[in-house]
């Protein structure tokens, strides 16, 4: 069965009717044979992720309320590469028996897509019972199929009415999403023991209230990255520890968050390797310490860099929100498991020019990072991805090495082209990277539990719409019927998850 490391699920289907019997199981060091680092453990579990602004589709049907990604695609057309949106996309709203087919027809172990939280509390916080219809039908047939849903409560599309409040510079965005948890763990929590409550919140934040390049277009440099994180953070915790006052000793289930990085490699041998350490705090870390370090609270190294930058800015305090011990305390190991997203790396140097203060600094100026690539890494359609396998690997070790061996589910990996059936692409890229995760596993012992390839289907990628497909099926997304096909990746990876293997 799908995560065993995690539950084990007695599923039992009579006549429609489905009854789960839950029994913990202890993580345990992972036993392989020594001989083949390539091969993965009985219990490791592959599977594929989508989100729900990405396939749904039915924007506005049985009640839902537009989020911050609707509001932004209606609005500003000409920011999405191909004039595209996600009104009916992939249309999973009512096609959803497509995508758990094309799971199913690979072999995938769980499936990790995210809830629409604007489908719930379309307006208000007056929930729309209508909404509970598609999930339930959805995380029902993907237990009937022996499919373990992996739930994530929000992948970027916020509610328009919480963002009119002011989103997450909003303190009350935390009450907002504790009642939306428990909103999910009640009406879910029987069927549904992977909780993932947040993904990505370093591009939420930076793209989002720094930048201004994604919704809501918020620009506030060097200021609302760091408001925004500071209450996602808390917002998280407070939704772990609702679970795990109400609903864990009867639901078992296990809660984590999802976060991404590069790896960073030193791009001069003579520079400490400390220098690795900081350029990974200032990504991973900014969300990741305060949760699973033992100390918790931000890296030192953010609280002394910008701390000292904004005495040099003429600040009254730091830009960076204080910690204080208590919400220390409260953060602190409020996550089962980690949820990891990789995609790519680079080279990295530490900026030594003089710094000045009447700059509009972001996260970016404040870590003092220069990055580069090799030319010789193979690039995918995206301009931004790279295929550099070593540092998957080496953000693996990283993350052993800082959070003592957490378990480790990797939530995202994958490779975009123009969507092509012959990926050959998508296929090396999986190779490499899986090759990474099996010498993790099996050289370094790292706790990694699970591998989700990004995506099971071609969906909206946000603003480069439906010209980079990341899909191992195509989806025919101008047809009616939405049809799903099959790419050559599809087979490359049900033979993987058939052999538990990766060969070179």
């Amino acid at each position: 069965m799908p995560l065993k490391i995690l539950i084990t699920i007695t599923l039992i289907c009579i006549q429609n009717s489905i009854s789960l019997s839950l029994t913990p199981v202890l993580i345990e060091s992972q036993a392989i044979d020594a001989e083949n680092i390539y091969e993965f453990p009985k219990n490791f579990s592959f599977g594929a992720a989508t989100a729900a602004y990405q396939i749904e589709g039915g924007w506005k049907e049985d009640g839902k309320g537009p989020s911050i990604w609707d509001t932004f695609v209606h609005n500003h057309p000409e920011m999405i590469a191909d004039g595209s949106n996600g009104d009916v996309g992939d249309d999973s709203y009512h096609h959803f028996m497509d995508d758990i087919k094309a799971l199913k027809e690979v072999g995938f172990e769980h499936y990790r897509f995210s809830i629409s939280w604007s489908r719930i509390f379309p307006t208000s916080t007056i929930v729309n019972e209508k909404a509970f219809d598609y999930y339930n039908k959805l995380i029902d047939a993907l237990i009937v199929n022996n499919i373990e849903p992996v739930v994530t409560m929000l992948h970027y599309d916020i509610p328009q009415w919480i963002q009119d409040t002011g989103g997450f510079l909003n303190p009350y965005f935390i009450k907002y999403f504790k009642l939306y948890a428990y909103t999910l763990y009640k009406n879910f929590g029987s069927r549904v023991k992977i909780w993932i409550t947040f993904n990505e919140p370093f591009e939420s934040c930076v793209e989002g209230y720094s930048y201004g390049s994604t919704p809501p277009l918020i620009t506030l440099r060097g200021v609302g990255e760091y408001m925004c994180a500071h209450h996602v953070i808390l917002a998280h915790a407070a939704a772990y520890e609702t679970y795990k006052a109400h609903f864990k000793q009867d639901q078992r289930g296990m809660v984590g968050i999802t976060l991404d990085s590069r790896f960073y490699f030193r791009k001069n041998p003579q520079d400490s390797p400390e220098i690795i350490d900081r350029f990974m705090n200032f990504e991973l870390g900014w969300f990741a310490h305060p949760i699973y370090s033992k100390t918790g609270g931000y890296p030192q190294v953010m609280i002394d860099e910008i701390n000292e930058r904004s005495k040099k800015e003429g600040r009254a305090w730091s830009r960076l929100p204080e910690m204080t011990e208590d919400i220390k305390k409260f953060v602190r190991g409020t996550a089962d498991f980690l949820g990891f997203n990789y995609y790519s790396s680079r080279y990295a140097e530490l900026d030594t020019s003089d710094y000045n203060p009447s700059s509009n600094p972001t996260i970016t100026e404040d870590s003092r990072i220069r990055t580069s690539i090799d030319p010789s890494w193979k690039r995918a359609k995206s301009s931004w991805l790279y295929s550099v396998p070593q540092g998957l690997h080496d953000a693996l070790v990283w993350i052993k090495d800082q959070y003592d061996n957490i378990p480790v589910l990797i939530t995202e990996n994958g490779w975009s082209d123009d969507g092509q059936l012959n990926d050959d692409g998508r296929i090396e890229y999986f190779r490499d990277h899986l090759i990474a995760v099996a010498k993790a596993i099996n050289e370094e012992k790292c706790n990694v539990i699970g591998y989700t390839a990004w995506s099971i289907i071609d969906n909206f990628e946000w603003r480069k719409g439906f010209s980079e497909r990341f899909g191992i099926y195509h989806v025919n997304v101008t047809s009616p019927t939405k049809e799903r096909t099959a790419k050559k990746s599809a087979k490359f990876m049900r033979e993987v998850i058939n052999n538990r293997f990766i060969g070179q």
